[in-house]
């Protein structure tokens, strides 16, 4: 793991619409990590990570991720910002009346991707890689909800990202299924990506330990530090 930082988050505050749910946020995460955010649901977990995507508008303090400054950037920067972001949805969010390969098409055609056999390339690789190049002209109905669950981890690692954003991605999966994503998961961490997952699992991090920081009450309590 390398000690070069690659999301810094310093004296930002995170809102709900217009409820602020979290307070003077302040955290490093470094390249090559993996990273638990912990916490009850409402808590502020997805918020943090919309945050980190730029979903959300920073009202106050600086966000740095993968060297773009989120607070400066114009719109027409944020697709290179989504290039280097993967996220992975509890809820899929997969659009059901279009094949996997035309949701993958999708997102690669609105992150700025134009030529159809690079963009063909990278959903072939994508799914091999997560072992569902069968799957490739399967509608989302057609599949099961760990089947669902690794298209759309291939969705989130079409451009190569530096980070994964994984949202309560076991929330939906029985144990056995949850155990193989957490596998996939770690293989990518293997490769240098940056992983930060939001849980309410303790026994999911019990399996599988990482740096765990807990959210709870408006405040953060990084177990690193």
């Amino acid at each position: 793991m390398q000690n070069t930082p690659i999301i810094s988050i310093n004296n930002a505050d995170v809102y709900r619409k217009d409820n602020l749910v979290l307070g003077k946020v302040n955290i490093t995460v470094n390249t090559g990590e993996f990273v638990y955010l912990i916490g009850r649901v409402g808590s502020g977990k997805s918020s943090l990570l919309k945050l980190i995507n730029g979903e959300i508008p920073i009202i106050t303090g600086e966000v740095i991720v993968a060297g773009f400054d989120i607070a400066k950037m114009k719109e027409k920067q944020m697709p290179f910002l989504r290039r280097k972001i993967g996220f992975v949805y509890q809820d899929f969010r997969l659009l059901t009346d279009r094949t996997v390969s035309e949701n993958l098409s999708f997102v690669l055609k609105s992150t700025g991707w134009t030529d159809d056999v690079d963009i063909d390339n990278r959903i072939d690789k994508a799914l091999q890689q997560v072992n569902m190049l069968d799957k490739k002209f399967s509608k989302p109905y057609e599949l099961s909800g760990g089947e669902q669950q690794r298209i759309v981890v291939a969705r989130a690692i079409l451009n190569n990202p530096d980070i994964i954003l994984a949202d309560e991605p076991t929330g939906n999966l029985d144990l056995t299924t949850s155990d193989e994503l957490m596998d996939l998961f770690r293989q990518l961490n293997g490769r240098g990506i940056t992983i930060i997952m939001a849980t309410h699992n303790y026994q999911l991090i019990e399996k599988n330990p990482a740096r765990t920081i807990h959210i709870g009450s408006g405040t953060l309590f990084d177990d690193n530090h």
